[in-house]
């Protein structure tokens, strides 16, 4: 028989593995992530770890949502188009996740062209089957969030999920029909206790959404056209959670036609969709509904979790209170960073995170509990024995109640993260090092060193110690995966498997630990470190302080006169010769052989009359098509670039030369007189 290569040795052993799908929400492409979006990462990233060393072939997915209305705003602000914006960004992001080591198995992006494929089909598929209908949409926006809402929803006059400014919209829209699936939904989650948590989640889903009544969701936009276009209809976009939500099959595989890669058959459904809790309406109710239109089974649990404040609010960079996860590693490196925002952050309720805390914990926790007692560890193993461990077997009482912790520690460690409990998970391991400092405490290496005829109980002392550091260090590799190796190293042993975590000496008897130990964490000097802190937010604070500026003062542009020579005043007879008009642009093109002129068809009243604009500098053909404009309808036809113009658009043109076309104010028919 032929020998198996080592990647089919490990192929087929994975194939033994049960899998297990962990995924995150994929970040948004609106910016730089902070520390708190950077949280969610690496919360996954230490239960897919955890799941690995349970023994579950785990694939673990993130990515970068990037379309939508905020998107194609934020990349004209930055004079770049769309894709160039959040090539950049994604780029930012993918960079940020990989400084603090996580172990993603695939960084999906919504521009990618499988997953854009997908999506029209998935769009396809639900209006072929009668789910998603044509249909007209009135209501509050929300940009920022994009998101429709009733004058109900609203708090405040405001979005009920960010708290921003709505604004009235009106279009055209497919609507996706919710009510449908409503009872199937409510009947899963009940029959499925745990299939949203916490608790509180699953309660506020049900009491503020589901119970009252799904009202049909809005799921295309014709006002912007960054995003996947539905192919049947190309004036429609995909509503951004439509396109975003389906990442978490399209990056397995899916495909509507019959074809799914083999990974969609063996990990789907998804064992966890980890999110923030203010996307969990989201997840819970709209992508539930989705996959039993799709006849697919639903994830076997999302899990939404609370918010990583600074101080005692949400960061924002207008307040320049921002933290950034590379600005953390800076000061105090991957491992300590990672500990920080898995340790201080609650399971349900949001966790702060400062730097006078980040301080103490560095001291107390990282460089005294861990640091000090690998260090003295090490070095009195090889001050008294030249760095061999022996175990003699020399027992006192005094051991059993070290072994009764290290040796339970897994099997708590595992219930606390079977609950996703992961911060009272990394309590549980930092209890056994606390253990084994308060054993040296209790056996006095120092003392024993002394006394000749206790040499083998001194040997004794220093492996227990050994191989309950081991067992430590190998449960916090998921949390802490560079610290959990640079101590297996110092100790010249591998870390643990599971299975070999429950069991005291097994650390090979005999084995020599490092000659030198590496500082794990060193001290911080606080009043130092926060001098320079204090001078990195002030520089911060500055700089918001000068985009506000810059913001006020373009505003302030906007709203300066503009001085124009006066042309000879016209009788109120001449005036009203001139008819103007509400029109409607309902198709646009270039004019051939011209570089300044677009031509518009113009619905007004009951006819359509064709206008040939200066504008092709300003407004794109496809921008154009469905503006409200205003229009001097009785102009006499003329010829421009051998094209019949039948009218004139009004525009307001400013200093620069910059055009802007004249729309209404407020909601008006298409033939509606200017008067």
């Amino acid at each position: 028989m032929k020998k198996q290569t080592a990647s089919a040795a490990e192929s087929e052993k994975n194939t033994m593995k049960k899998p297990y799908y962990i995924t995150t929400a994929i970040a948004y492409t609106s910016g730089k992530p902070h520390i708190g979006n950077t949280y969610e990462i690496v919360l996954a990233d230490s239960i897919a770890r955890f799941k690995r060393m349970q023994g579950y072939d785990v694939r673990f997915q993130t990515g970068t949502d990037e379309h939508g209305q905020k998107i194609e705003l934020k990349a004209a602000e930055a004079g770049k188009t769309p894709k160039q914006f959040v090539d950049e960004v994604a780029g930012e992001i993918k960079k940020t996740f990989d400084l603090m080591n996580t172990s993603y198995d695939k960084f999906i992006r919504t521009t990618d062209d499988y997953h854009e494929k997908q999506v029209q089909k998935i769009f396809k598929k639900l209006y072929d089957k009668g789910d998603i209908y044509k249909s007209e949409y009135e209501g509050m926006y929300c940009t920022p969030c994009e998101s429709f809402f009733t004058a109900s929803q609203l708090v405040d006059g405001k979005c009920p999920d960010c708290g921003r400014p709505c604004t009235p919209a009106k279009e055209e829209a497919y609507f996706f029909r919710m009510s449908k699936y409503a009872d199937k939904l409510i009947a899963h989650i009940n029959e499925h206790p745990d299939f949203i948590q916490p608790e509180s989640r699953k309660n506020e889903m049900m009491n503020n959404f589901l119970l009252p009544g799904l009202q049909d969701l809005c799921v295309s936009r014709t006002s912007f056209k960054w995003g996947i276009p539905v192919d049947f209809d190309p004036k429609h976009v995909i509503y951004v959670w439509i396109d975003a939500l389906s990442n978490y099959i399209t990056g397995l595989g899916f495909d509507l036609d019959g074809n799914s890669d083999p990974m969609f058959e063996k990990y789907w459904p998804a064992d966890l969709h980890l999110i923030g809790k203010d996307i969990l309406r989201f997840h819970t109710i709209y992508w539930p509904i989705m996959l039993m239109a799709l006849d697919l089974p639903l994830p076997k649990q999302v899990f939404g979790h609370p918010w990583l404040l600074q101080g005692d609010g949400k960061m924002s960079k207008s307040k320049g209170n921002v933290i950034y996860a590379d600005e953390l590693v800076h000061f105090f490196g991957v491992d300590a960073v990672r500990y920080f925002v898995l340790h201080e952050m609650p399971f349900e309720n949001d966790g702060v995170i400062s730097w006078d805390l980040m301080i103490e914990r560095m001291n107390s926790d990282l460089a005294n509990t861990l640091g000090n007692l690998v260090n003295r560890t090490i070095s009195m193993t090889n001050k008294y024995f030249g760095g061999v461990a022996v175990n003699y077997g020399v027992k006192e009482d005094v051991d059993d109640s070290l072994f009764e912790v290290v040796t339970s520690t897994a099997s708590r460690v595992t219930a606390r993260m079977d609950k996703l409990r992961v911060a009272d998970a990394i309590t549980e391991i930092f209890t056994l090092f606390k253990r084994c400092n308060k054993y040296i405490d209790e056996t006095a290496p120092w003392v024993l060193a002394k006394d000749e005829s206790k040499k083998e109980r001194l040997s004794t002392v220093m492996y227990n110690l050994i191989d309950s550091i081991l067992i430590g260090a190998s449960l916090l590799e998921p949390f802490m995966p560079e610290t959990a190796k640079k101590i297996a190293d110092s100790l010249n042993a591998p870390l643990r498997t599971m299975d070999q975590v429950s069991t005291m000496g097994t650390y090979p008897s005999g084995n020599k630990v490092t000659d030198q130990p590496q500082i794990l964490f060193a001290r911080v000097d606080a009043e130092k470190m926060m001098e320079e802190v204090n001078a990195l937010m002030e520089s911060k604070k500055a700089a918001a302080k000068d985009a506000s500026k810059e913001t006020a003062e373009a505003e302030k542009e906007d709203e300066a006169v503009i001085d124009i020579e006066p042309k000879e005043e016209i009788t109120y007879e001449d005036f009203s010769k001139m008819q103007f008009q509400v029109g409607e642009i309902i198709s646009c093109e270039a004019v051939k052989k011209s570089k300044k002129l677009l031509c518009s068809q113009v619905k007004i009243g009951s006819q359509v009359k064709q206008i040939v604009s200066g504008i092709k500098a300003h407004y794109t053909p496809e921008e154009m098509v469905g503006k409200k404009v205003m229009v001097l309808v009785n102009l006499k036809p003329a010829k421009l670039a051998g094209v019949l113009s039948e009218g004139m658009l009004l525009c307001a043109e400013d200093a620069d030369g910059n055009l802007a076309l004249m729309t209404p104010e407020k909601k008006m028919p298409a033939g509606a007189e200017i008067c």
